[in-house]
């Protein structure tokens, strides 16, 4: 692996770490009773994960660019690797919302108190700050994990349909760039029907899972659903996630030759 695409598996990894951690935003929610001011305050790493997904998109499109100009077939090794640092940051951003659940819980208490957000952040970056760190770390509880099947828990087609929502957008953009390798005169054409395949999984996300979890968690903030069940529901919905990242290895080549036909089509 050349420091090209090292610098592109590092962005692949940020997008799919703070998109994991988001589930860790509903607990400090529920647990604070300030799910909007939660929501709010996430945004600050949303506008991190947004900017390495603009600087992911152009330099990996750069770097098929440069290997069709060098004569370089194939190409689909990069897109792998890249997937494979999506469900590495998948698993990671699992094992780390137990402690950022936390962490956030203590901002979001500060910033209830009056404190500015400015001054939080500032707090943030200094070095006392790893003293907080210290007290939140802490590993997810396999009471969760052991009472999956026990409990209730999520309907498995919400589950299903975010697995199926994770694994199309996990792999729209590579999909796409990697249909350059296969028809390269069609390969801007291709590039842009990221889009569509992104479209399919926003569809899923904003119409069908986003809305259920945001019910969930109001009912929880409510007292009308218990924790353990929103607990258990939210390690389904990482596990789905996770699955839906390893599911995109599968789907990767089938996407990028649907998008050959489209563009020829087209």
């Amino acid at each position: 692996m050349d420091a090209g695409l090292l610098i592109i598996c590092a962005l692949t990894f940020v997008i799919h770490l703070i998109g994991t951690l988001a589930y860790s935003v509903r607990i400090a929610g529920t647990r604070t009773r300030r799910i909007a001011l939660s929501l709010s305050l996430f945004n600050v790493l949303i506008l991190v994960s947004r900017t390495s997904n603009s600087f992911q998109a152009p330099l990996l499109a750069k770097r098929v660019e440069q290997n069709i100009a060098a004569g370089v077939t194939g190409g689909v090794a990069d897109f792998r690797w890249l997937l494979a640092f999506a469900t590495a940051a998948t698993l990671i951003g699992a094992l780390l919302i137990p402690t950022f659940q936390r962490l956030l819980s203590r901002w979001v208490e500060s910033v209830g108190t009056g404190r500015a957000p400015i001054a939080v952040l500032r707090r943030v970056a200094s070095p006392a700050v790893l003293a907080h760190v210290r007290e939140a770390a802490a590993l997810p509880r396999w009471g969760n994990i052991a009472t999956l099947r026990s409990g209730r828990h999520l309907p498995l087609s919400v589950v299903a349909l975010n697995t199926a929502a994770m694994a199309v957008w996990s792999v729209g953009v590579f999909a796409a760039l990697y249909a350059g390798y296969l028809r390269p005169e069609l390969r801007v054409t291709a590039s842009q029907m990221s889009a569509v395949v992104n479209g399919i999984a926003t569809i899923l996300m904003f119409a069908f899972i986003d809305p259920y979890l945001s019910l969930m968690t109001d009912d929880v903030a409510a007292g009308k659903v218990g924790e353990s069940y929103f607990r258990r529901s939210v390690v389904w919905l990482t596990g789905s996630r996770l699955v839906g990242t390893v599911l995109a290895q599968v789907i990767l080549v089938p996407a990028a030759l649907w998008i050959v036909a489209l563009a020829e089509w087209l």
